[in-house]
């Protein structure tokens, strides 16, 4: 095929492959102009496939309502396809990439006849940077586009950066039946490929998120040398104007999003403190000129969760969605024609329609009005606390590196690995304990290294190696300091004992004074544990006193010496492929226990 946007060969062969296989009555580019997306949003609200709101109290906001069987990632029906299962890691679900082409390009032939191919050309990271990579994803569903123009940059300055390369990823999804049965998301991390049919919800759909930015970029880079993490950025400004950046891991249900977006605590506000966002879900980490570690958010927007964000817990995500957003899966409020769900406020609508698409009386109904996982899709600009180097291309340099967790009992508040090695080991046996159904049942904990179980496109025990790689690469005084936060303990009558949210600033001064060294710290077997007397009590002494926090920062040998024994199950999974710093630094542990 020709075309007046590219003359790029690997982009039209592979897009005139697709034509033949998909078979579209037409074919749209999207070149990023708001024209092309205002019409885009008009045809989608003929069609039914989106519903404009109140343009006076949501500006450019629109409504989505996605199949009610397709309403959330399917990590069951997600595969990595490398040549051999033994490549996947036995983490990953696996399918012989012949055998998956196969598959999906029967499931695919046809699909979309009778409907419009959209050709959307994106960057991950500022067009340009030498962070970003570049992919084009085939879609025939006008949501995908209207939230891929949020989520990323897009158009003809794309192709434009790209030039004649084939250094870009392939992406193809077709809504198909929208059928449960035949719904496949396969990553093809050899092939710089993405397929994904039957559904039409954003993380299956969206393939510049979780497939592009994790499983195909976390592959990129270690055969690059660099890291694609599911990490958020923030930057915390002191009193005299300098601003540091961290990188924190967490597994979901962990206040991820509230982490990247807080308000620091009055006393704090009130000396001048700021904290800045720079992304909320994804890190992709190089090392700069100087030989510290930088990194950009490669996204261009928030995919958040809509039920439980408020004006309470999360401010400035509401504020992020007061205009040119999209949400899925919402109530929707016919008097007011806007958008509703549970934890917004305590005015639910009587005149609705819920996510369902049924009438809905949010004061009668026992039934929600938002689904659990509905999303609202919000571009990055519209947060007032976004950081100023948001889009710089070079990215930010990042102080320290936070992992956490769910555990009631085990963890402290917070602990500093010993080394780079060490806070690799903290970082491979992260868990969150889940909220066990049963009355007094203890949580079952659950893996999830670096927060990266579900979206590490090849072997765990691989990507575990490439991180111990890059710290052989970076100088002792240049690599950023690792930690672990938990702030989820509980006391003896199962209350949380740290307040969390805006205080949780307490904890990431004391990390980055340590990042400078100007405290100290005693040494525990697990590593470095704050004295308690150096975490910032003020303005909640009446809620926590140094007693509590001390009990907070205790680390209890017999609990550890019962963690070991899962690390070490855990560990058993990839036999011989686990990094042998890593099986020094568990008998190190041990014997740091006896």
């Amino acid at each position: 095929m020709t075309s007046s946007f590219t003359k790029n060969k690997s982009v039209l062969d592979w897009i005139e492959d697709k034509i033949d296989l998909v078979k579209p009555d037409k074919i749209v580019w999207i070149d990023g102009s708001k024209e092309q997306v205002e019409a885009l949003r008009a045809e989608g609200c003929e069609t039914g496939e989106m519903i404009k709101l109140n343009q006076e109290l949501l500006p450019e906001c629109y409504l989505h309502r996605t199949a009610v069987n397709d309403v959330a990632r399917v990590e069951g029906r997600t595969f990595i396809c490398a040549p051999t299962k033994d490549e996947a890691g036995p983490t990953n679900n696996w399918m012989d990439p012949d055998e998956a082409y196969k598959m999906l390009y029967d499931i695919a032939r046809d699909s979309y006849k009778g409907r419009t191919m959209y050709v959307i050309p994106y960057s991950m990271g500022p067009v340009g940077s030498p962070f970003s990579k570049i992919g084009i994803e085939l879609t025939d569903s006008i949501y995908v586009v209207l939230n891929m123009v949020i989520m990323t940059r897009t158009g003809v300055k794309v192709l434009e950066a790209l030039g004649d390369s084939d250094d870009w990823v392939r992406g193809l999804h077709c809504k198909c039946q929208i059928d449960p049965e035949k719904r496949y998301i396969c990553q093809f991390p050899q092939d710089n490929t993405i397929i994904s049919v039957n559904s039409g919800y954003g993380g299956n759909v969206l393939l510049g998120k979780k497939c592009f930015a994790l499983r195909i970029a976390s592959y990129q880079g270690k055969m690059e040398g660099w890291q694609a993490e599911h990490m958020l950025i923030l930057g915390v400004e002191d009193p005299t104007g300098k601003v540091r950046y961290i990188c924190a891991a967490f597994p979901s249900a962990c206040g991820k999003t509230n982490l990247a977006m807080l308000i620091p605590p009055e006393s704090y506000r009130k000396k001048g403190y700021k904290v800045w966002t720079v992304g909320d879900d994804i890190s992709w980490i190089r090392k700069g000129p100087d030989g510290r570690l930088y990194a950009i958010n490669p996204e261009n927007g928030f995919f958040g969760v809509a039920p439980g964000t408020n004006d309470k817990s999360n401010p400035n995500a509401l504020a992020s969605t007061r205009q040119g957003t999209i949400f899925t899966n919402v109530a929707h409020d016919l008097d007011t024609n806007t958008v509703w769900w549970e934890g917004l406020d305590k005015n639910p609508p009587t005149n609705a329609i819920d996510w369902t698409g049924k009438p809905w009386n949010g004061k009668e109904s026992t039934e929600k009005g938002a689904n659990p996982n509905s999303r609202f899709t919000a571009p990055a600009v519209n947060c007032p606390c976004i950081s100023s180097e948001f889009e710089n291309p070079d990215g930010v340099p990042i102080s320290a590196i936070v992992f956490g967790g769910r555990r009631a009992k085990l963890a402290p508040l917070v602990y500093q690995s010993r080394d780079w090695n060490h806070g690799v080991f903290v970082g491979s046996v992260m868990a969150s304990e889940t909220t066990a159904a049963a009355a007094g049942a203890v949580g079952v904990v659950r893996r999830d290294p670096m927060a990266m179980l579900p979206f590490c496109g090849y072997n765990m025990a691989d990507y575990w190696q490439h991180w111990i790689d890059i710290g052989k690469t970076l100088e002792k005084d240049k690599a950023p300091k690792i930690f672990n936060v938990n702030w989820f303990r509980k006391d003896d009558e199962g209350n949380f004992m740290w307040p969390g949210f805006g205080d949780n600033l307490r904890v990431l001064e004391w990390i980055l004074k340590r990042c400078e060294d100007k405290v100290d710290a005693d040494e525990t077997p697990i590593g470095y544990v704050p004295k308690a007397e150096d975490i910032n009590l003020e303005g909640i002494e009446d809620k926590v006193t140094i007693d509590d926090l001390n009990a907070m920062l205790d680390v209890s040998k017999d609990l550890w010496k019962e963690e070991t024994d899962g690390i070490e199950e855990f560990y058993g999974k990839f036999g011989d492929r686990i990094p042998k710093e890593l099986a020094a630094e568990l008998d190190t542990l041990k014997n740091n226990l006896k």
